[in-house]
């Protein structure tokens, strides 16, 4: 894969962030009908603005990676930079939320290094993903910029590592915390974050590959 050209990078990343959208909202559709209790809304809401946000983002990056400038009155740009602040928020919301039950004594049998474990490796993948989006929309004015581009892929290091983790916690259980899942729920999720993963990490190969007249 070594050998592979900068186009096929930029397919093979377009390509799978494009499947992430499609997951994104099958996900929501399964979060919808599959919980029976009020989680499910907030997570359906939350899954179907993430494939929103990243339809956006992956059109975006697309451009970039071809070099083609987005001025911010372009439509898809500010559709981007209107709505990742509301994801993350909502995000952020549904984390707090979490915490204060934890807090509140709502998981007393959960062992507390787990816990700790998944708070953290959650509220730093937000914080991760809510960069990525944010560096894309700087960078997107000026595609061969060297500044934004080195954090963009710094970011989306991150990000992959932190999609990792979270796609792991998702699918095993914290005895006293969550309940047993059912093979269909870790399969969405665990397919999911691996998906997640992948297109992270193409994404980011196929901006290391991107010729830049002079270097970097």
């Amino acid at each position: 894969m070594n050998r592979l050209t900068p186009a096929r990078w930029r397919a093979a990343a377009l390509t799978a962030l494009w499947a992430q959208v499609a997951a994104l909202l099958g996900t929501a559709a399964f979060s919808a009908w599959h919980s029976q209790d009020l989680s499910r809304y907030f997570n359906a809401a939350e899954a179907l603005l993430a494939a929103l946000v990243m339809a956006w983002w992956t059109t975006l990056l697309g451009r970039t990676l071809n070099a083609r400038p987005t001025p911010d009155t372009d439509g898809v740009w500010r559709s981007l930079t209107l709505s990742f602040p509301w994801l993350t928020s909502l995000r952020g919301a549904l984390w707090a939320l979490t915490l204060f039950s934890v807090l509140g004594g709502a998981a007393p049998e959960a062992n507390p290094v787990a816990l700790s474990a998944l708070l953290t490796l959650w509220g730093a993948a937000i914080i991760a993903s809510n960069a990525t989006y944010g560096t894309l929309a700087r960078l997107s004015s000026e595609p061969l910029a060297a500044a934004p581009r080195r954090k963009l892929m710094d970011w989306l290091n991150l990000a992959a590592a932190l999609s990792l983790g979270m796609a792991v916690l998702n699918v095993v259980p914290i005895p006293g915390f969550s309940g047993d899942p059912d093979l269909s729920t870790q399969l969405v999720y665990g397919l999911g974050g691996l998906l997640d993963v992948t297109a992270t990490l193409l994404a980011l190969r196929a901006l290391q590959v991107q010729p830049v007249p002079g270097g970097e």
